[in-house]
């Protein structure tokens, strides 16, 4: 189709959008909604026919404003916590599933790299970890506790401490995007080898199990959090980098926002994180086999299920795939 033929079929429903977005006509969610996907499927058509042509600019700015519109107007039967959490959040995380893949695919790559060099050299452990950690983890594992590191301080105390920790890496996680991603890189790439060294240190002394009902209990949600906010650093780095069709600051602008509320929904789950830590892990020693494995794996699919699921079942509702 011409250029010229797809603006005449098409521009009444944008001006009728613009008079909606100027408050000049007043629509409901649902047809406000329909009006979007309408926009942002004549956005795809003329990036992929008229990639450089001023419609694309001009279509681009008018999916943002109705991307906006459609998610900031709530339905007065809808409470707006579970709107965020269950309905904007798996939308941002379906437009930017490929900085959670790349962040995922780059986690375990570092991993991988953390558990060969601990495996092939005695002495990486500790340059990772710092002697006396180490040497205060074999002290555990020859009294027949490996786990007692986790057993210090209080079950609150433990609680808000591991908390506190957990949520300022995750803030930098994501602030570090700012230096065009590759501070949340540095951050993934200590972390990941960290995780593996310590997974590799309870290997070669015959206490994989132990590590694994302990560590993995509040570790599923910990690392994968780790991982998500990792991908919300990635977003706003990209969003200066590669800009496209907006002009560089709206880019950003819009990175940080959307990037941002992703971080937020981490937040639950890295408190529940450092719940399980501070009341749960402690006892894995004691704890029957199966119920540590049930709990890994009910945090598994649940938080996979958030991040890697809901994101396309939302899309779909609304007619985005």
């Amino acid at each position: 189709m011409r250029e010229v033929a797809f603006i005449k079929q098409n521009k009444e429903k944008w001006l009728e959008f613009e008079q909606i977005s100027l408050n000049k006509e007043k629509k409901s969610p649902d047809d406000i909604a329909n009006l979007h996907i309408k926009i942002m499927n004549d956005l795809v058509y003329a990036q992929t026919y008229y990639p450089k042509s001023k419609v694309t600019v001009y279509l681009n700015k008018l999916a943002k404003t109705s991307f906006d519109k459609v998610y900031h107007t709530k339905r007065k039967d809808k409470n707006i916590l579970v709107n965020f959490f269950f309905d904007r959040v798996p939308l941002v995380a379906y437009q930017h599933r490929k900085y959670i893949y790349i962040s995922f695919i780059f986690f375990f790559i570092c991993f991988f790299i953390g558990l060969l060099s601990t495996l092939n050299d005695a002495s990486f452990a500790r340059q990772i970890l710092g002697n006396e950690y180490v040497n205060q983890t074999l002290e555990n594992i020859e009294n027949g506790d490996a786990m007692a590191i986790y057993k210090g301080g209080s079950n609150w105390g433990t609680f808000i401490g591991i908390y506190d920790n957990n949520q300022r890496v995750g803030l930098n996680m994501f602030l570090s995007g700012l230096f065009f991603g590759i501070g949340t890189g540095f951050y993934i790439v200590y972390n990941a080898i960290m995780v593996a060294v310590f997974q590799a240190l309870f290997y070669q002394h015959n206490s994989l199990l132990d590590s694994l009902k302990g560590i993995w209990i509040h570790g599923t949600y910990e690392i994968f959090g780790m991982i998500i906010e990792a991908a919300a650093g990635y977003i706003i780095g990209a969003s200066m980098l590669f800009p496209g069709t907006f002009k560089r600051f709206e880019s950003f602008k819009k990175g940080v926002r959307e990037a941002f509320y992703i971080f937020i929904s981490t937040i639950p789950f890295t408190i529940i994180a450092a719940f399980l830590e501070g009341y749960i892990t402690r006892y894995s020693n004691t704890m029957p086999v199966v119920f540590c494995f049930a709990i890994i794996l009910f945090s598994l699919v649940t938080i996979s299920y958030y991040y890697l699921i809901l994101p396309f079942q939302v899309a779909k509702k609304h007619g985005l795939r």
